[in-house]
């Protein structure tokens, strides 16, 4: 799912900026149930040397449509993958799913580059 991913040189790399992205439309499977799992993702960032291209985003939560994935992990997957695509500053997930059994979810997983002596930017 990954390698439907892509990716453009940051035009702007000698300045600190943000670029945050809202997907309202996500779906994937509940593992146990195999019921949708409908949410929201926000993806924030800073970038680095690339950014994330919207019609391969797309796509790629597309893909999780018919996947049976908790939400815990799909939040950490996508972060995952796009900090590898891109090697962001910074960068942080949000995902808000819809309230299943009376009770809201929202995981947010975050990264951080750090420099060669480990400390953070």
């Amino acid at each position: 799912m990954s390698s439907l991913l892509e990716a453009f040189d940051n035009p702007n790399p000698e300045r600190r900026y943000t670029i945050e992205f809202t997907f309202p439309e996500f779906t994937s499977l509940c593992p146990k149930t195999g019921q949708p799992d409908f949410a929201t993702i926000v993806i924030w960032y800073v970038p680095g040397p690339r950014c994330v291209e919207l019609r391969s985003l797309k796509h790629y939560f597309w893909s999780f449509r018919d996947q049976g994935i908790y939400m815990e992990p799909v939040t950490n997957q996508i972060l995952n993958d796009l900090v590898t695509l891109c090697d962001p500053v910074e960068m942080e997930v949000i995902s808000r799913f819809n309230i299943r059994g009376g009770i809201d979810h929202e995981i947010t997983a975050s990264y951080q580059r750090e420099d060669e002596e480990g400390v953070s930017f």
